[in-house]
């Protein structure tokens, strides 16, 4: 897992949280219902397939 800076992370979640609350399939099973609980597990997990590109 590569190491991401405060705001990276909250820029990844933050994306991958609007796409579970429009409909994108969840990548982890869960019980929570909450999009933005399930995007910080799914960075936790590393599984979201969303990749930062640094200069």
């Amino acid at each position: 897992m590569q190491i991401y800076t405060r705001y990276e992370k909250a820029r990844i979640v933050g994306a991958r949280a609007l796409q579970i609350s429009m409909g994108a399939p969840i990548l982890v099973a869960t019980p929570s219902i909450d999009p933005l609980e399930i995007a910080m597990e799914e960075f936790e997990r590393d599984v979201i397939p969303i990749t930062v590109k640094r200069r």
